[in-house]
């Protein structure tokens, strides 16, 4: 894990996320959040999710998801928070254990909730 504070590609969006996970970085939005350890487990459980789905197919389901959750609620907060891999991050972002009893595809319990 690389964590790497202000990116040059939160420089280009015009509203950037406080974090985003691109395996093998974690990109924060400010030196400060590097040091935020919820924030970091959040993006942490993300790089988890993306190396057992094998990286790439990751990107696709996750992109995929939202796009069902835009067009089913119409708004991008409520379809983003309701993607499958964001809720069991948010789930368990504040736990700093979660990854070490974490269970292979843990993320599908959360698919139909």
């Amino acid at each position: 894990m690389i964590v790497l504070a202000n990116p040059l590609l939160f420089k280009i969006l015009k509203k950037p996320p406080r974090a985003m996970a691109l395996f093998p970085f974690i990109l924060v939005d400010s030196e400060k959040d590097k040091f935020d350890k919820v924030l970091i487990n959040h993006e942490k459980i993300h790089l988890y999710q993306q190396l057992e789905m094998l990286i790439i197919p990751f990107y696709i389901v996750y992109l995929g998801h939202y796009f069902m959750q835009l067009i089913k609620l119409k708004k991008h907060y409520p379809a983003y928070m309701n993607i499958v891999f964001e809720r069991e991050a948010y789930q368990n972002d504040w736990n700093l254990e979660y990854l070490r009893n974490r269970k292979l595809w843990a993320f599908w319990k959360y698919w139909n909730k």
